[in-house]
């Protein structure tokens, strides 16, 4: 089941198991076949994790409403953590902190969030539809897994859409990661513990909460979290000067994208991965890294500027802008109304809950051509519906595009409309451009990928944008107002790249060390 590479791994992680583990499986007994092979790899998979450690062994099999799965229990915990389906792909690291959490290893989160978890009261049980291939899935998982360690009122179960997919179609789940408590639909996306925890009691999570007015200012804020904005506090915490990063995660958008093959030095990485290998840069300097924040305003007065934020205000003798941007949305009729339910923007995420149904992505760049040959390897079919009267994805793109058999597409179309029957996608309604005429597409879901719009709708009228809210920058990175500085996709930098946002945060924090030092020598 596991190949070399991961046995080495486990077997790594599983010394540091404190307390002894009971691995307790469900297997399935009916006669689909799906399913009976997907039990029979879970025994070895269970089989196969009991001889990499003394502290580990298999339980005898129980009942349970979902075969097949297992749970990881101890003699010594009330923990209840349940994997139905196989653990694998982006979830394996999953199974790996759930044995060593289960095991007694200390869960690695800050102390007063810690605290407000077990503090939660009453019983929740929570499910999670995931999938294997989603990269924003493990972050929900994990992060209830913890929960349900630090506090034995919670339950968490986590559900592999391919394994279970009587259960996904019955619940009309179209996109990943579901998250059910107690039978309900309570939430999708990406969410960590601190997220979860302030939906799932407010005043709990307000325990783990810092006054930020309270801060002394700073003389960087770098506003934003992924790419440009780690450049930019890496940057000017190399300088010496007090540092701080706020953003709503570590890492932005990267962590909503699989494959990173354009990063030079780097011929391959995961979003994912990225995103911690920016954390532990930033981690390496003095930095005040803030996280779960979004800002509403700035405002600059006799020359220090604050930046508004969920928790309080922060204040700096100067600002980096990063704040990146987010992908567009169509704005039509049912698209709103269809989201998780057939409309989905990430292909690798929510492809494998669209296994052999008809698709269509809408959007002919680089994003839509990548997510239509993603997609082709897993449904039955894709329609690539683009506005222009021609596709302007990379040559080598289109022609992997015209390789692919079951891929159709349909260009100087325009989407009017997304069509379905009130709980889940059947059809994409378009307008031919050429001839007017309005046609229908009968299919199961809609992939939208039609480019990125600048998270800049908080500085309006405190800094110059252009018509498409990019905020306008010069050769330093410097904005139209003296001390606010800009980088990355939020910008008017003409390309929208990792490596050209991550060169920017590093010239806009150079720009406001100079900026600095020009104000008063003396301080510096």
């Amino acid at each position: 089941m596991l190949d070399n590479a991961l046995t080495t791994q486990l077997k790594t992680y599983l010394e540091m198991v404190r307390e002894p583990i009971v691995l307790v499986p469900s297997p399935y007994r009916g006669e689909g076949t799906t399913k009976a092979s997907k039990s029979a790899q879970m025994d070895e998979l269970l089989a196969e994790i009991a001889t990499l450690s003394d502290k580990v062994s298999v339980g005898d099999p129980v009942d349970n409403e979902r075969t097949p799965s297992f749970a990881i229990t101890s003699p010594s915990s009330q923990s209840d953590i349940r994997f139905a389906g196989l653990p694998m792909g982006h979830e394996f690291t999953s199974l790996v902190l759930a044995l060593l959490q289960v095991g007694g290893h200390p869960v690695k989160e800050e102390q007063s969030l810690i605290d407000a978890v077990r503090a939660v009261k009453g019983e929740h049980h929570f499910v999670t539809y995931m999938s294997l291939t989603c990269q924003n899935c493990p972050t929900v998982v994990q992060a209830l897994n913890a929960m349900a360690v630090l506090n034995p009122n919670i339950h968490h179960t986590a559900v592999e859409g391919g394994t279970h997919t009587d259960e996904v179609e019955a619940k009309g789940i179209a996109s990943v990661p579901a998250i059910y408590l107690d039978g309900e639909d309570w939430g999708s996306g990406r969410m960590d513990m601190a997220e979860i925890l302030e939906r799932l009691d407010a005043n709990a999570a307000q325990g783990a909460k810092e006054n930020l007015s309270e801060r002394d200012p700073y003389d960087v804020l770098v506003v934003g979290a992924g790419p440009a904005g780690a450049a930019a506090a890496v940057y000017a915490a190399r300088k010496g000067i007090r540092t701080a990063m706020v953003g709503s995660r570590v890492g932005g958008q990267v962590l909503d994208t699989e494959a990173i093959d354009n990063l030079v030095s780097v011929p391959h990485t995961t979003g994912p991965k990225l995103a911690d290998a920016l954390r532990a840069h930033v981690n390496d300097y003095d930095i005040d890294v803030i996280e779960r924040q979004t800002a509403s305003t700035l405002e600059t007065a006799d020359g220090m500027t604050t930046v508004r934020l969920t928790d309080g205000d922060l204040r700096a003798r100067s600002v980096v802008i990063a704040t990146g941007a987010r992908w567009r949305n169509l704005g039509v009729p049912g698209e709103e109304e269809y989201r998780t339910k057939g409309v989905t923007y990430c292909p690798h995420c929510d492809g494998p809950l669209f296994k052999g149904k008809r698709v269509a992505v809408v959007g002919g760049g680089n994003s839509g051509i990548e997510a239509a040959i993603d997609l082709a390897g897993v449904v039955d079919h894709v329609t690539v519906v683009e506005f222009l009267d021609v596709l302007k994805a990379d040559d080598v793109l289109l022609r992997t595009l015209k390789s692919l058999p079951n891929i159709d597409v349909i260009t100087s179309a325009r989407t009017t409309q997304i069509l379905g029957d009130g709980s889940k996608v059947t059809g994409l309604e378009y307008e031919d451009r050429t001839s007017g005429e309005v046609k229908t597409i009968e299919l199961a879901g809609v992939f939208v990928q039609i480019g990125l719009l600048p998270n800049t709708e908080w500085l309006e009228g405190a800094v110059e944008r252009t018509g498409r809210g990019e905020v306008v920058i010069d050769e330093r990175g410097g904005t139209s107002v003296p001390g606010v500085f800009a980088a990355g996709d939020c910008t008017t930098q003409p390309y929208k790249q990792i490596i050209i946002s991550m060169g920017a945060g590093a010239t806009a924090a150079l720009g406001a060390f100079d900026y600095l030092i020009r104000q008063n020598p003396a301080q510096n």
